[in-house]
């Protein structure tokens, strides 16, 4: 049985895990760290301690009306990618463990298209 490391759950919501196939379950944020619990094995399970969060990059469309997905990207284990029924309300919850600094926007399709014209005009 998988024991969590949080002592107090401020935030529990349904959520998705793009970690190779998509897994679905919930993700419960707390005072130690970010949980995620698969629906159908309880033994399949991420835990992030608050520690190990390098940032977090949020993919934001429609000028903020819509984020349909955020990576978390740690300092040892490399990145983990989900989406919640409410990305704003759990992105919202992080904000108070991780520093304000840390919490980023991905870029978008124009954005990476752009970068790479750039680097075109720009190689010497």
């Amino acid at each position: 049985m998988a024991q969590s490391q949080n002592t107090v759950v401020e935030l529990t919501t349904p959520g998705t895990s793009f970690m190779g196939l998509s897994k679905y379950g919930n993700v419960m944020i707390g005072d130690k760290a970010f949980e995620f619990y698969n629906g159908r094995n309880v033994e399949d399970y991420i835990q992030i301690p608050w520690s190990d969060i390098d940032r977090v990059a949020a993919s934001v469309m429609f000028r903020g009306k819509v984020i349909p997905r955020f990576v978390i990207m740690t300092k040892s284990n490399g990145n983990y990618s989900f989406s919640t029924k409410n990305n704003k309300q759990t992105l919202r919850a992080m904000r108070g463990h991780v520093p304000e600094d840390r919490l980023v926007r991905s870029p978008n399709f124009l954005d990476v298209v752009s970068a790479g014209i750039r680097s075109l005009f720009h190689r010497h």
